[in-house]
């Protein structure tokens, strides 16, 4: 089988919901990835076949296609260029890179870009549906699976305190899981290390216009007594907003190409894809999937946990990388090695190509050669990415 290249990897600085991006249409914020993408790379806009774009809440200023309408707005691609976009909840560029890398590897395309955008001020969470039901046009529980899973409303924060629960973690692993989250991400920003995977766009402030490139979410005076303050979700739990990763606006895009377009257009690879593996488990705890999913990925790669030198799992809610950790019996001190989704935001639909931007870039700081990416989805689904920085 062929082999699928990564050449490069980007991403906007994540942005508080009413922060930094609130001025930025998600299809302007998405096709500036683009653009910054096939800029860098110095490709011809034409060359590229595909674009597969991430997004979650498919509704409002993200609906009508939001990747082909991304396309559409680029300066460096065209009405030639197609589009498609798709819906894995929080994995949804992580699986828009993974259907990338299928089409290079099948041999029926060369150059692919995989991509997410998520603008969760103008597109709230959870909108998309929230809004048809307040019309009285009904919900997504339908009469079989009412049948299948009678009185259940799917919720990750209820799945995430099942996780406590099952795991048995307390409230204090779970701060001082988050307070990392933000030492970590602190740390990584002040000494540059995005600074290259980071597309800088340009707001409106009231000092006048400026580049947004630091991620608006990292508490860089953040504490632990601050972080155990914050209210409870719910009564009783261990779940807050500060143990969870935060909303957020935010857009990214990774290039993907086969051997031959490497030689047709003089480019250089920093990654080659080495698994892809997608499972589903049980869509009431939701957010355990990642457990299972990276031991079949390491299975099917012939690989073993000590062989990955840096890991990335998102940090929807604290307790599902601490659970994957206590499962996969993983280095700690591998793990979000720059910090997570706690710190950084979880712009939703874009996640999954913007912790490969993260993943590449630590890995070549670091001088390691294999990284794990994986995410819980909602469903009770997990996309895990094996890569080799090359």
């Amino acid at each position: 089988m062929a082999e699928a290249y990564i050449v490069d990897a980007v991403r906007t600085a994540g942005a508080k919901r009413g922060g930094k991006l609130a001025g930025w249409h998600p299809v302007d914020m998405a096709a500036a990835v683009l653009d910054s993408l096939v800029e860098r790379t110095g490709i011809d806009g034409g060359a590229v076949e595909d674009v597969v774009m991430g997004c979650v809440s498919q509704a409002g200023q993200q609906s009508f296609q939001v990747g082909r309408n991304a396309v559409l707005a680029t300066k460096r691609l065209g009405e030639r260029t197609p589009a498609v976009t798709i819906d894995r909840q929080c994995g949804s560029s992580q699986q828009a890179m993974q259907f990338a890398a299928q089409a290079v590897m099948s041999g029926t395309q060369d150059m692919v870009i995989a991509a997410g955008v998520e603008s969760m001020t103008r597109v709230p969470m959870g909108s998309s549906g929230a809004f048809h039901a307040k019309e009285g046009l009904g919900t997504y529980k339908s009469p079989g699976l009412e049948a299948k899973y009678p009185g259940i409303m799917f919720s990750q924060f209820m799945g995430a305190e099942m996780l406590v629960k099952k795991h048995g973690f307390s409230k204090d692993e779970l701060d001082r899981f988050a307070l990392a989250s933000h030492e970590k991400a602190k740390a990584a920003t002040e000494a540059g290390a995005f600074a290259n995977e980071i597309v800088a766009l340009e707001i409106e402030t009231p000092e006048g216009s400026q580049l947004h490139r630091i991620d608006e979410g990292i508490r860089f005076d953040a504490t632990l007594e601050g972080i155990a303050s914050v209210k409870l979700l719910q009564e009783g739990g261990s779940i807050t907003a500060a143990n969870a990763s935060q909303i957020c606006d935010g857009a990214s895009a990774v290039l993907i190409v086969s051997e031959q377009a490497l030689k047709d257009h003089g480019l250089t690879p920093i990654g080659r894809i080495h698994n892809l593996t997608v499972t589903a488990g049980d869509p009431v705890v939701m957010l355990e999937e990642p457990l299972f999913a990276t031991e079949r990925a390491l299975k099917r790669a012939g690989m073993r946990i000590e062989d990955i030198d840096l890991y990335e799992v998102n940090e929807a809610f604290a307790p599902v990388p601490l659970a994957w950790l206590k499962h996969t019996g993983a280095d700690p001190a591998k793990l979000n090695v720059h910090g997570g989704a706690i710190a950084l935001g979880h712009p939703l639909g874009a996640s999954g190509t913007k912790l490969m931007a993260t993943l590449l870039n630590a890995l070549k700081a670091r001088g390691g050669r294999y990284g794990l990416q994986t995410m819980c989805e909602g469903g009770g689904i997990a996309n895990v990415t094996i890569v080799e920085r090359l």
